[in-house]
């Protein structure tokens, strides 16, 4: 019987629940120095003079750098030809952004450090701001010599895009700005090793990504570096990214030639830390009077922040995605991406798809409503059936396998739809105050979505024991316990007996990482890959010490047996020996190459309480159907579920990263940021649809940032749901307890 499918409880956890999990911060190394950074207490300004004499006088600093101290190279905008948009890894001449570093401050602990930053003057000539990227888009005011918008689309045009409408529907659609607030902020260690090389310990998605950046920003051989990562407290996304801060540390450690550590507080990581959406949509739909879908309008207007990260791309995937889960004839999507004076955005779970659902099940309940058609029933009308996969949309996607309609009806019986609608039409008719709504959204999205193959290696010792290397750089996924399922799956080995090794630029000699949901058909894939390839070995050499035919060889408990007989079982570690004997390495490498992103799917049902009187919003219950293909363990793919609905319902309700007109941070720590916990959530109700891809051999999809793409917009559907009979047609997110009362109040004049 396959470990595969079963709910195997994480090998991960145990040191972690027992206080020895090893982090950035608790890297003891003898004499390590400590960094902080003096950060621009301004949006936007000329430097006039930076004044590190007082920092320098602090008993304890070793040095104090600016722009003026270091010669390395800027960070290349992520829009073509906007050299002008490089960022560089000190303000030099300009700051662009409050939060944004000036200067370095390396001294003997951290205290000292903080202390010094604090001391740090930077005289700067205040400038306008500009904080919202519609204002920035058309402004006199420039953030960089050229335009501050430094990616567009231009639309089609297509003037019979809604040809033969009964009804065409506009809405402007706001995803706020929110902050990806992991549990441990950034942080990098690095130091020269006896031999001479420059070895980092990063916080880090992508270890051989900042090994890459490291090296080239240093001007030194790949070979030189070596990075690390150990256990990484989340990530979301946001440390994808390799910054100017950590760059700088590893630099520091170069050239003083000692230990050198920087840790962020929670207060600077919420203001360097990259932000996720900051994209206001303009969304546009027509459909016949049967409410089925002729055509689809986005124009997006994406917030890029101070420099041109990859948030700047993010609109590419709104658009790619905007079919969603629907037949739709024809797309026209364009966008323009804009510098403000605010945070980089780049990515956040789910980086652009997200939005793309809250884009087009907004504007499907819009119709409905229209056309006064129930939310359930125009989402059947206009479902992809399963027996067109794979399916090309309008926008250009290519699905490779779905069956979206048995996902919706799933939901609305575990969810009891139809008891709910009762229910909210008796609360209607007595008046209540606590008026219940009820949301649906049907999403598909896109992961491993640049297409990225993966490395994996095999390898099993004299004593039977297997060890897997993988290109992945996990933060909280469960890898090395999914990694050591499939291997144990295909040799017969115990869970026991193998050990995951991930993030080590030296023990794993390539890689790219864990984002964009791409891990397990990717990663998984190339585990898998590699584990064939080294039974393929082993069953050579124990069916030639049992004269059999390898074929026949299969596994059993703890090695190989002649398909049937148990009793002809030779264990691993006979194997190994007859290997080391027969001088065969025991060792298999795989580099899995996808033949295509994977488009998991699922319909979620929120149902909401909002009270009529002051505008609260309670969650009241949540379901959720999700279908990423076969699960290796349901419970690593539950745990993903969970927060990512968590993190949805949080962007629909409560976060919301703000500036005062100046560019002022209005809501840089957790006093202001209204994260999301556990008291304001109730028990999640999830199932899983499995419909396999045929794109990679596990059959996998990603699950990473499907509970966040359905939850956004299936909450948000909930509370405008909760007050349509007022007349209410939309409220932007957070869905506030002052917004939605005053939605209420305007609706009743």
């Amino acid at each position: 019987m396959s470990i595969l499918g079963n709910r195997v409880v994480r090998t991960e956890d145990p040191h972690l629940l027992t206080g020895s999990g090893s982090y950035v911060a608790n890297l003891q190394r003898e004499g390590t120095l400590e960094v902080a950074f003096a950060l621009s207490p301004v949006a936007h300004g000329l430097i006039r003079r930076i004044d590190t004499e007082a920092a320098l006088a602090l008993d304890g600093v070793e040095a104090v750098l600016t722009a003026a101290d270091i010669e390395l190279p800027p960070l290349p905008a992520a829009a073509p030809e906007r050299i002008d948009a490089s960022r560089p890894l000190l303000a030099t001449g300009r700051v662009r952004f409050a939060g944004e570093p000036v200067a370095m401050v390396i001294a003997r602990t951290a205290a000292i450090a903080e202390d010094a930053a604090n001391l740090v003057w930077a005289d700067i000539e205040p400038l306008p701001a500009l904080v919202d990227p519609e204002e920035a888009a058309t402004s006199g005011i420039r953030l960089f010599e050229g335009s501050n918008v430094v990616l567009e689309r231009e639309p089609a045009g297509d003037p019979d895009l809604f040809d033969g409408a009964a009804v065409v529907v506009t809405q402007r659609i706001v995803n706020q700005r929110v902050a990806p607030a992991p549990m441990e902020p950034r942080a990098l260690a690095a130091e020269v090793d006896p031999s001479g090389r420059l070895v980092a310990y990063a916080s880090t998605q992508s270890a051989h990504r900042v090994k890459a950046v490291i090296a080239k920003s240093l001007g030194l051989d790949p070979s030189d570096v070596l990075v690390r990562t150990q256990d990484v407290g989340g990530g979301f996304g946001a440390k994808a990214s390799v910054y100017p801060e950590e760059i700088l540390t590893a630099y520091a450690a170069w050239r003083l030639k000692r230990p050198v550590r920087w840790v962020e507080s929670r207060s600077n990581s919420m203001l360097g830390l990259v932000h996720g959406r900051g994209q206001i949509q303009y969304v546009t739909a027509g459909a016949d009077a049967g409410g089925r879908l002729l055509g689809l309008k986005l124009h997006i207007v994406q917030d890029g922040g101070a420099y041109p990260f990859f948030g700047v791309q993010l609109p590419n995937l709104t658009i790619l995605m905007s079919s969603g889960a629907y037949r739709i004839p024809k797309i026209e999507g364009s966008f323009i991406s804009v510098a403000t004076n605010t945070t980089p955005i780049a990515a956040y779970r789910g980086a652009g798809r997200p939005e793309a659902a809250a884009a087009i099940e907004r504007i499907l309940d819009r119709l409905a409503s229209e056309l006064h058609i129930d939310p359930a029933e125009i989402r059947r009308r206009n479902f992809i059936e399963p027996e067109s996969f794979p399916y090309t949309t309008a926008s250009g996607a290519s699905y490779d396998s779905g069956e979206y309609l048995a996902a919706l009806e799933t939901v609305l019986v575990k969810g009891a739809y139809e008891q709910l609608r009762v229910e909210q039409e008796r609360r209607r008719r007595a008046g209540s105050p606590l008026q219940l709504g009820i949301g649906l959204s049907s999403y598909v999205e896109i992961t491993n979505g640049l297409t990225s193959g993966e490395y994996a290696s095999i390898q099993i010792d004299q004593q039977g024991h297997a060890t897997v290397f993988s290109g992945t750089s996990p933060h909280g996924q469960g890898h090395k316990t999914a990694w050591a399922m499939i291997a144990a799956d295909l040799l017969g080995l115990p869970m026991e007996s193998i050990t995951v090794i991930t993030g080590d630029t030296d023990l794993v000699p390539r890689g790219v990482g864990t984002f964009g949901s791409r891990s397990a058909q990717a990663g998984g894939s190339a585990v898998r890959e590699a584990s064939e390839s080294l039974l393929a070995k082993a069953r050579e050499l124990s069916a030639s010490l049992l004269e059999a035919d390898p074929q026949d060889m299969v596994p059993g408990v703890n090695g190989l047996m002649v398909a049937g007989s148990p009793s002809t079982e030779i264990s691993w570690t006979r194997i190994a020996s007859e290997a080391e004997r027969a001088g065969v390495e025991l060792v298999a490498v795989a580099d899995f190459e996808p033949a295509g992103a994977s488009f998991p799917f699922g319909s979620h049902l929120a149902v909401v309480e909002v009270d009529s009187e002051t505008g609260k919003v309670r969650l009241v219950s949540y379901t959720a159907v999700d279908d990423a293909g076969p699960l290796i363990n349901p419970m690593l793919a539950e745990g993903q579920i969970h927060g990512g609905i968590a993190q949805g319902a949080a962007q629909a309700l409560m976060e919301e990263f703000t500036y005062a007109p100046d560019g002022t941070p209005l809501t840089a720590n957790l006093a202001d940021y209204a994260a999301i916990s556990a008291p304001e959530l109730p028990a999640f109700s999830t199932y899983s649809q499995e419909t396999p891809t045929p794109l990679n051999p596990l059959g996998v999809k990603g699950i990473g940032e499907s509970g966040t793409t359905g939850a956004i917009p299936a909450v948000q559907n909930a509370v405008v749901d909760a007050l349509s009979h007022l007349g209410i047609a939309h409220i932007d997110m957070p869905l506030t307890g002052e917004r939605v009362w005053r939605a209420i109040h305007a609706a009743r004049g």
